[in-house]
């Protein structure tokens, strides 16, 4: 049989005919009502209704809340919470606010024209001394009007940060821990290691005494008063004692924050349109 009269029998019946079924059997069957409907259209998108209920549910979850207002303000809020955290990272258990992201923030509000005032809220047990120093010499810094509240706690390097605004609040249950300056780790005893610490000290004591009420000599005899704080030298200050040393200059809460550097917005604008005339 030559090649051709193969291929003539192979599309022969039932050949060709049993090819014709397969070809029909993979090929879905459609009724004539089916071939007459339109392709099917993509899902309609969820109801806007939907958007503020999965906003909420986040907002729950995530805040704890039902929901937060939602305002644009003149005011910048940077808090200060925990443990200052400056060169060496600290453990994942402990509350710390890190130095490297204050400083772009108070940068970013230097320079955003609608920013005209910075509220400091401290509630923090100190840190890194250098951090600490640079945090409080960015925000005395500011050209805008800066208030700091006290809250808790603004202990060891926390007080020059809560003294370098333009005016500083201290909550009447706040405390604030004044104590010479430690070394932490590998000290090497030799001279030059308590020289550099006593230089650094001095730091500390004339910032505070530059941007507050208190004299050296006042914050010294408090930094080194013995027999009042059990497992170290220093003094433990309390809201209204800390305004009478002069290192705070008033008792209050938030709503008294808020209204002095509304106070001092208003002042700084005044002052710019007389400059402009």
């Amino acid at each position: 049989m030559s090649k051709q009269q193969f291929t003539d029998f192979l599309n022969r019946p039932p050949f060709a005919s049993s090819q014709l079924n397969n070809r029909k059997s993979s090929t879905p069957l459609l009724s004539a009502a089916e071939e007459q409907e339109p392709a099917a259209q993509p899902p309609a998108e969820a109801p806007a209704s939907e958007d503020p209920k999965k906003k909420l549910l986040d907002s729950i979850t995530q805040l704890g809340q039902t929901n937060v207002p939602q305002l644009e303000s003149n005011i910048y809020c940077m808090s200060i919470i925990g443990q200052v955290e400056g060169h060496i990272q600290l453990p994942p258990q402990n509350k710390t606010t890190k130095y490297e992201h204050l400083i772009p923030q108070l940068v970013a509000a230097e320079q955003n024209s609608k920013i005209e005032g910075v509220l400091v809220i401290l509630n923090t047990v100190g840190g890194d001394v250098e951090a600490g120093l640079a945090i409080a010499e960015m925000v005395a810094s500011l050209s805008k009007p800066v208030v700091t509240l006290v809250l808790g706690g603004g202990h060891s390097i926390g007080v020059p940060i809560a003294v370098a605004g333009n005016y500083s609040f201290i909550a009447e249950t706040a405390t604030m821990t004044i104590h010479p300056i430690r070394l932490t780790g590998l000290v090497i005893g030799v001279p030059q290691t308590f020289e550099y610490l006593d230089k650094m000290q001095d730091r500390v004591v004339s910032f505070i005494a530059r941007h507050s009420d208190i004299t050296e000599q006042k914050f010294r005899e408090l930094m080194t008063r013995t027999g009042e704080l059990t497992r170290d030298i220093g003094t433990n200050v309390i809201g209204v004692d800390a305004v009478k040393y002069g290192l705070i200059d008033e008792v209050g809460g938030l709503g008294k924050a808020l209204k002095k550097l509304n106070e001092l917005i208003e002042k700084a604008r005044k002052g710019e349109e007389e400059v402009l005339q």
